[in-house]
């Protein structure tokens, strides 16, 4: 079984390159099956070093990784010649970045939060879906996960007032 991702696209990037490395989320978008769920794992470590900041610090840095992956995701995709290749996935760092806004600690949130984000980032619900087809470039490369990523925050922030 191959581990590793061998589109020739892939070939055009590479890892030493911060763009490029930030864009296939610090390498995990290379994994030759679910990239996407990768990416989100790979965005734990650095939800669980965000976590320990004051909600304003996480807030704006959840912030700056939206508004720069706009550039990231856009860079890569541009450099590959593929509009949203599977192996750009800060994307879905940024979605489970603002699926865990505020919320409660522990594992078991993180873990309800990584499964309802990857719920609505591979289902996409309307608008998600339609806003994927429809909106092109690095801001429709992102779109589609900052919503799944706001629905996923939603859903994740009812369960924790429900067991409050």
């Amino acid at each position: 079984m191959k581990w590793l991702a061998t589109d020739p696209a892939l070939s055009r990037l590479s890892l030493t390159n911060p763009i490029h490395f930030l864009a296939l989320g610090f390498g995990s978008g290379l994994a030759a099956k679910a990239p996407g769920t990768f990416g989100t794992l790979a965005a734990i470590p650095l939800y669980l070093l965000m976590a320990q900041l004051p909600l304003s610090w996480y807030l704006g840095f959840t912030l700056l990784c939206v508004i720069f992956g706009v550039y990231i995701c856009d860079k890569a995709a541009k450099d590959m010649g593929v509009h949203d290749h599977g192996a750009i996935v800060w994307d879905e760092v940024a979605g489970l970045l603002i699926t865990m806004i505020a919320a409660p600690t522990g594992w078991i949130w993180l873990l309800g939060g990584f499964v309802l984000f990857r719920f609505f980032d591979i289902i996409k619900p309307w608008p998600i879906r339609w806003l994927d087809a429809k909106v092109a470039g690095g801001f429709g490369i992102m779109i589609d996960d900052v919503l799944a990523g706001i629905f996923a925050l939603l859903c994740l922030q009812g369960l924790a007032w429900g067991l409050a």
